[in-house]
């Protein structure tokens, strides 16, 4: 049976861009982890990953959670570092 810390390794994500994955989908992390494995993997997925990110920064920033904000847009900047090949849709 595989853990939760497999399909995190198996997704190429930390586990706070699987988070904000949950976050955006309201989804439990593992299926966030699963979800976040098919768009780092797809054409289109990592642009969408950037998007699903920026919607929760702006989700934290409405909400006026600064430090929320804070942390994801450290999650975007290793997120846009880890994946720069894909970026550029």
């Amino acid at each position: 049976m595989l853990t939760f810390e497999d399909v995190l390794e198996l997704s190429d994500l930390t586990e706070e861009e699987v988070d904000a994955i949950a976050m955006h989908e309201h989804i439990p992390a593992i299926c966030a982890a699963e979800y976040g494995y098919y768009l780092v993997h797809s054409q289109n997925g990592v642009p969408m990953m950037r998007k699903i990110i920026l919607d929760d920064i702006e989700m934290a920033e409405k909400a006026e959670d600064y430090a929320k904000v804070q942390k994801l847009r450290a999650v975007l900047k290793h997120f846009i570092r880890t994946h720069p090949e894909k970026m550029a849709n």
